[in-house]
């Protein structure tokens, strides 16, 4: 079943084809959007009256705050580090910890990106690449303290 009945939906939600989407898990808030062939995971939360493209992946750990917009094909991380194997044996949950990811109120998501480990600043607006780890703010961003990229 695409939406396992452990989801939760607001009132006014729309999913223009339930069938083409995989939630499981998560709360979505009113009147909030779903494009196709989204994945939605257990314990991400989803705010009101936002809209989120096609092809978007949201992983648990994420937190989207109202009147969000998401973009086609944007791509939520939540490992830094990530591993199929510890010490040649397939991980389990219990080998890594989610780190979260908050994207505030009113926020607007462009096309094709991932999420990782970066601090946009209020109100920037990002014309280039912000690598992991890295700050940037104003109009247009520019890099305000350079990272030493994921997980440092």
């Amino acid at each position: 079943m695409p939406i396992a009945p452990d989801v939760v939906l607001g009132e006014g939600v729309t999913i223009h084809h339930p069938s083409l989407v995989n939630l499981y898990g998560c709360r979505i808030g009113d009147e909030t959007k779903i494009g196709t062939f989204v994945e939605i995971q257990k314990n991400a939360v989803i705010g009101r009256r936002c809209k989120i493209s096609s092809h978007t992946f949201i992983c648990e750990g994420v937190t989207i705050e109202d009147g969000v917009f998401v973009g086609h094909g944007v791509m939520f991380i939540n490992d830094r580090r990530p591993r199929a194997t510890t010490n040649g044996e397939l991980q389990t949950e219990k080998d890594w910890a989610v780190v979260p990811t908050r994207v505030r109120r009113g926020a607007s998501i462009g096309s094709g990106v991932t999420i990782e480990d970066a601090m946009i600043g209020a109100g920037a607006v990002v014309t280039h690449d912000v690598a992991p780890g890295e700050t940037v703010a104003g109009v247009p961003a520019r890099v305000m303290r350079r990272g030493a990229g994921a997980g440092q």
